[in-house]
């Protein structure tokens, strides 16, 4: 990507790391997705555990 191209993709690689505003917005937005897929993650293996619990 060269420099004062707009975003094409939102994938890591294709990002511009160099421009601080692009760095600052996608580094927030990938940690709160990740946040949220494993609170989502941790929530389905409890509730995968309970239900197994619940059977025997």
């Amino acid at each position: 990507m060269l420099h004062g191209e707009t975003v094409h993709s939102p994938l890591p690689q294709d990002l511009p790391w160099w421009q601080p505003d692009h760095a600052i917005f996608f580094g927030v937005l990938y940690a709160v997705i990740f946040i949220i897929g494993s609170g989502l993650g941790v929530v389905v293996l409890k509730s995968i555990a309970d239900t197994l619990k619940s059977k025997h």
